[in-house]
C-alpha cells in the first residue's frame, strides 16, 4: 500500500459559496439534537436523563476521537490517500492526511468545509446506534461505541465516499456513472449507523420483558410523544442543511439547483409521513405518533441520498415508499426477527437509506449510476458490517455494552446517574420482571 498522487482539484469555491455553505453547516447539528430528542421520547421515562446525557457525551466523544485520529484517515479530495493496484486499477482506501488537524487554517475553503461536514456527519451517525441500545446500553459503553466509530469506521467509509476513495472512482475508472454517489450521508451517516446499530443490538440482546418465552413481543412504548414529534421538526431543519451543504461540496451543485433540493427533501420527508400516516390508519384503526415520527426520518434518511439528483415527483414517490416500508418493516423486525430496536433505527437509518440510494441509482440518467449505488450497498452489507460487528465485539469483552438486571430493573437514570428525569413523580411498571 503506496500513497498515491492527489486527485483533481474540485472547483474553487466563491466567497458567497464559502458564506452559504458554512451557514448551512451552522444549522445542521438541529438534526442532531432531533435524533437526540427522538431517541429519548421512545425509551422509557426511567432512561430520559441517560439518553439525553449520553447522546451529548456521544457527540463529544466521536468528534474528539475523529480530530484525533478519523480525520486522518478520511483524507481529503485534494489530499494523497494510499492505493492499493489491482488488475491495472488504482483502489485507494485510506487517507493520508495531516495528523491532529495539522495544517487546516492554511487548507483551501472547500476542505475547511468538506471537514466540518465530515466532524458533523460522525456525530450524527454515531447518535445512530445510541438509541437502539435503549434502556440497558451502559454510558460507558456507548462513549467507547462512540470512540471507535469515531476514530475508525465513519473515517473509512468516508474516506471511500468523499474524499477520493474507490467507491467515488467507479466512475473514472470503470465507467460506472459518476461513481458512487452519496452527496448528504444516506450511506456514510445514515446506513453505518443503522448497521452499526444493529450490530449493537445482535450484541446487547433485548431489554427483559421484551420477549417473554412463548409469548409475543411485550409493548414498551416510547414515554414522551411531544419529544419524539418536536424533534422530528428539529430535524427537518438540520436536514435541509445538510442536504443542501453536501449538493454544493459534494456534487457542485450551482445555486440554481439549491431550492430544488431543499423542496426535494420536504416532499420526501412529506409523502413518507403521509404513507406512515395511512398504513398504521388502516393497520390499527388509528395513526400510530411513534411510527409516524420514524416514517417521517426515514423519508428524511432517503432523501440524504436523491433530493439533489431527481425531480419533486420522484422525490414525493420515494418518500411514499419509505413512508410504507418503515412500519411494516419495524413490525417485521421486532415479531419475526426478534430485534429490540426502541428508536427503530435499523429500519429508518439503514433500510431508509439503502432505498434512497437504490432510488436515486435507478432515477439517475447517468448510464451505469445504478450499478456503482449497488456496488457501494454491497461494500456496506459484505464489508463495513462484518467489521462493525467485529470491533465492537471486542470491545464489548472490554468494556461490557449491557447494564446488569437491577439496573435495567430500576432504570438507566438512577442506576448510572443517581436520580431521575422527572423527580416530581415515578412510573414504574415491573410486571415484566416477575
Amino acid at each position: 500500500m503506496i500513497p498515491n498522487s492527489p486527485p483533481v482539484l474540485p472547483p474553487v469555491l466563491s466567497d458567497t459559496t464559502f458564506v452559504l455553505v458554512l451557514a448551512l453547516l451552522l444549522l445542521a447539528p438541529l438534526a442532531i439534537a432531533g435524533v437526540a430528542l427522538i431517541n429519548t421520547g421512545l425509551g422509557r421515562s426511567r432512561s430520559a436523563a441517560q439518553s439525553l446525557l449520553g447522546s451529548l457525551a456521544i457527540v463529544a466523544v466521536a468528534v474528539i476521537a475523529f480530530a484525533l485520529v478519523g480525520a486522518t484517515f478520511t483524507g481529503s479530495v485534494a489530499g494523497a490517500g494510499h492505493t492499493f493496484h489491482v488488475a491495472g486499477k488504482p483502489w485507494n482506501w485510506l487517507g493520508a492526511g495531516s495528523l491532529f488537524l495539522d495544517g487546516l487554517a492554511t487548507a483551501p475553503a472547500q476542505a475547511q468545509l468538506g471537514l466540518l461536514f465530515e466532524f458533523l456527519a460522525a456525530a450524527l451517525a454515531a447518535l445512530i446506534p445510541w438509541g437502539s441500545g435503549a434502556d440497558r446500553l451502559r454510558l460507558a459503553a456507548g462513549c467507547a461505541i462512540a470512540a471507535v466509530f469515531g476514530a475508525i469506521v465513519f473515517p473509512l467509509f468516508a474516506h471511500w465516499v468523499w474524499s477520493g476513495g474507490w467507491l467515488a472512482q467507479l466512475g473514472v475508472n470503470f465507467s460506472l456513472g459518476s461513481g458512487f454517489l452519496d452527496p448528504a450521508g444516506a450511506a456514510v451517516i445514515h446506513v453505518l449507523g443503522g448497521l452499526s446499530a444493529l450490530a449493537v443490538v445482535w450484541i446487547a440482546r433485548p431489554r427483559r420483558g421484551k420477549f417473554p418465552q412463548g409469548g409475543f413481543a411485550t409493548a414498551m412504548p416510547g414515554h414522551n410523544a411531544v419529544y419524539i414529534l418536536f424533534g422530528c421538526m428539529l430535524a427537518l431543519a438540520g436536514w435541509l442543511a445538510f442536504n443542501v451543504a453536501g449538493a454544493v461540496l459534494w456534487l457542485h451543485a450551482p445555486f440554481a439547483a439549491l431550492p430544488v433540493t431543499a423542496i426535494n427533501t420536504l416532499l420526501s420527508a412529506s409523502g413518507a409521513v403521509a404513507a406512515t400516516f395511512a398504513v398504521t390508519r388502516i393497520r390499527f384503526g388509528k395513526p400510530d405518533a411513534s411510527l409516524c415520527a420514524n416514517g417521517w426520518l426515514s423519508g428524511l434518511v432517503a432523501s440524504s441520498a436523491s433530493a439533489a439528483t431527481v425531480t419533486p415527483v420522484q422525490s414525493l414517490m420515494i418518500g411514499l415508499i419509505a413512508g410504507v416500508l418503515t412500519p411494516l418493516l419495524v413490525e417485521l423486525l421486532e415479531l419475526a426477527v426478534s430485534i429490540d430496536d426502541p428508536s427503530g433505527a435499523i429500519s429508518v437509518h439503514a433500510a431508509g437509506g439503502l432505498w434512497g440510494l437504490i432510488a436515486a441509482g435507478a432515477l439517475a440518467p447517468q448510464p451505469g449510476q445504478f450499478i456503482a449505488q449497488l456496488v457501494g450497498i454491497a461494500a456496506l452489507l459484505g464489508l463495513v458490517l462484518p467489521l462493525v460487528y467485529l470491533l465492537f465485539w471486542l470491545l464489548n469483552r472490554v468494556i461490557p455494552f449491557r447494564v446488569d438486571q437491577d439496573g435495567e430493573r430500576i432504570g438507566m437514570d438512577l442506576h448510572e446517574l443517581g436520580g431521575g428525569a422527572y423527580p416530581e413523580f415515578v412510573i414504574h411498571r415491573d410486571d415484566s420482571y416477575r
